[in-house]
């Protein structure tokens, strides 16, 4: 059975973190002031805006030890991800779940967040929300996300309406959601962190490769065994693409439909989840219904029935 965190009422709280790349308070504000007009306790924390001078919010015991910290704090219902980026990968493996796992809270993000959401949920088989992040909530066209992301945490159950496209393979699928960024699940590989797929609705997103990583990484999980089994497939962004000097020879939806074309399962293109404003939010361990017909794609989430 995969347990869902408590949704959140009135005056919970919510603790933002930096886990992984450097993010000024100026970006959190809106968000910040948004939670509370939810009604909402916000907590910041010092990785936000804090006074690193490279790449990451803060040195990696610094940034471990506050999300260690709002991982066992009671008092902090929820855990939102300022960004993503870089990092959670060099923290892992020094967090402990044992009081997460006894009082588990929603892990909300995406991009680098990945990671942890696999970790948690093939490990201790609770849900997270891959969703965007407090950077996302100063974007206008991210609003209707944004609302949605309300409604979710409230505990209001989801459904997702999207237009056909020429390459989906039509089905229908009942199971598990699981995924997310493309380049973090392939690096998972091996790892106490690694995606399990089988009898899954399968989600995949990824920004900034180049097509031939994008293909040398679907090929990486199919070698893997990752396609095996599952019970759908959906693409969603992949957004700016790069291609090399001498033309891969092929678009990054040609790489995707020739992974997919011998899947027995629904398969959809351009599903609305990625690195960009058009971010649904998805609960990771959550059980949907997947439908691909001829005139769309429906995604709804099944509670009552997680497994």
């Amino acid at each position: 059975m995969v347990h869902y965190p408590p949704f959140l009422k009135k005056n919970a709280t919510i603790g933002i973190t930096c886990a992984a790349g450097f993010m000024e308070l100026s970006t959190a504000e809106t968000c910040i002031q948004t939670l509370k007009e939810w009604g909402y306790i916000v907590i910041v924390g010092k990785t936000v805006g804090g006074d690193s001078q490279n790449y990451f919010s803060a040195p990696d015991d610094v940034r471990l030890n506050e999300l260690q910290s709002m991982l066992d704090d009671e008092n902090i219902q929820c855990i939102l991800f300022g960004r993503g980026g870089y990092g959670m990968g060099r923290i892992i493996d020094q967090l402990s779940f044992k009081k997460f796992k006894k009082n588990p809270k929603w892990l909300i993000g995406f991009s680098d967040v990945t990671l942890l959401h696999q970790h948690v949920f093939s490990n201790f088989n609770i849900a997270t929300i891959h969703s965007p992040m407090a950077s996302a909530f100063n974007d206008e066209n991210a609003a209707p996300y944004i609302s949605m992301l309300k409604d979710l945490v409230s505990g209001k159950k989801l459904k997702y309406t999207v237009a056909s496209h020429p390459m989906n393979q039509t089905g229908k699928a009942k199971g598990v959601l699981t995924g997310g960024n493309l380049s973090m699940l392939c690096n998972a590989t091996g790892t106490p962190s690694a995606l399990k797929t089988k009898d899954r609705i399968l989600f995949l997103e990824d920004v900034g490769e180049y097509t031939y990583n994008i293909d040398r990484m679907l090929y990486h999980l199919k070698r893997s065994g990752a396609f095996k089994n599952i019970k759908g497939l959906i693409f969603g962004g992949f957004t700016d693409m790069k291609d090399t000097t001498r033309p891969f020879g092929s678009s990054v939806d040609d790489v995707l439909k020739n992974i997919a074309k011998d899947l027995d399962c629904p398969v959809c293109f351009h599903f609305p989840v990625g690195h960009n404003a058009d971010n649904a939010p998805l609960i990771v361990g959550g059980t949907y219904q997947f439908n691909v017909d001829k005139n769309g794609v429906t995604l709804s989430e099944v509670r009552g029935s997680k497994k």
